[in-house]
């Protein structure tokens, strides 16, 4: 999975962007939130998920310094290591999957304090968060019409049987597989925005990443990819490195999908 985020000198600025950073409790769970100096036109904002290493962009220069640049929110709940599934993790919540958490208790505090609803939040995950962003937007593609996933783990039943939480979530490698986002996509109904990227010397998760994108390919549904970039595999520093491209796919989906709601008179 991937490593903690190298700790290098940051400028003034860095610093300063990072203070807009602080840490919330939603529904009694914890979530790291970051607001922009000045927000986007239609209040639009991310939905961050994290990787099973449960490290969140609060203390992410690169990202947050997009986020500033942008004027997007952002909202990263604390997933523990559940898969973001539907499943209930009792590392997360003894009777609460996560995405009844995100559906129930997020959505709602985002639209609260942040002002911002489904199409205006794009999801985003990392690793064990990237998976879990497109099995949410392939859930709900009308309410999640965007969504970014990077360095995903998709076909995560190959770690069944470690001795992980995961073991608690499904009783055999099969039923996770069942439960993988390549199996969950509708060819019918899908997210309207979709990027894939993926390090291709990242041996362990590559290869389900691939065969996601080529079943969006034969079923014809659109997508954007970048399966080439290599920078250090299945790390934060690949995930750093693909950041500008990350953020600008957002960034131009949040405003198509505004350009799709109804002019007011």
């Amino acid at each position: 999975m991937a490593t903690a985020p190298s700790q290098t000198a940051r400028s003034m600025t860095d610093t300063l962007r990072l203070a807009q950073w602080q840490q919330v409790s939603i529904a009694g769970k914890t979530a790291d939130v970051f607001m922009p100096s000045k927000r986007s036109p239609g209040n639009c904002s991310v939905l961050f998920l994290h990787g099973h290493g449960r490290i969140t962009l609060k203390d992410n220069a690169t990202y947050t310094a997009h986020l500033e640049r942008l004027g997007l929110a952002c909202v990263c709940p604390h997933g523990q290591r559940s898969w973001w599934g539907n499943r209930v993790c009792r590392e997360f919540d003894a009777k609460l999957s996560p995405v009844d958490y995100l559906q129930d208790s997020v959505l709602p505090w985002m639209n609260e304090h942040l002002q911002s609803a489904p199409p205006a939040i794009a999801l985003l995950g990392v690793s064990m968060g990237g998976q879990g962003a497109l099995k949410l937007a392939y859930r709900f593609p009308d309410q999640f019409p965007i969504v970014a996933a990077v360095a995903p783990a998709i076909d995560f039943q190959i770690w069944h049987g470690r001795g992980l939480p995961l073991d608690e979530m499904y009783p055999t490698a099969e039923a996770a597989r069942q439960d993988t986002a390549t199996l969950l996509l509708h060819p019918l109904h899908w997210p309207r925005h979709q990027l894939l990227m993926s390090d291709p010397t990242d041996a362990e998760w590559f290869d389900s990443a691939q065969k996601l994108a080529s079943k969006l390919y034969s079923t014809g549904i659109p997508f954007e990819s970048d399966f080439e970039t290599r920078h250090g595999g299945q790390s934060w520093e690949y995930i750093n490195h693909v950041a500008p491209r990350v953020m600008q796919f957002i960034h131009d989906a949040l405003e198509q999908e505004q350009r799709r709601l109804p002019t007011v008179k």
